[in-house]
């Protein structure tokens, strides 16, 4: 589970796939959640960030 940080709040999704403007979120039917260009991301983070102290920043 992946936690896509934006300025406006957040988006939980499955998986994500990068593409050349942005990334694309996908639950876990393989559903489109949404596209988010990086210029608007950021950060994308796994739910072991949330886990411990320091961040894994993908």
């Amino acid at each position: 589970m992946y936690r896509a940080i934006l300025p406006n709040g957040q988006l939980e999704c499955e998986h994500y796939e990068r593409g050349e403007q942005g990334v694309d979120l996908y639950d876990g039917d393989d559903e489109l959640l949404a596209f988010v260009p990086y210029q608007n991301l950021e950060a994308l983070l796994t739910e072991a960030a949330y886990e411990t102290d320091e961040p894994s920043v993908m």
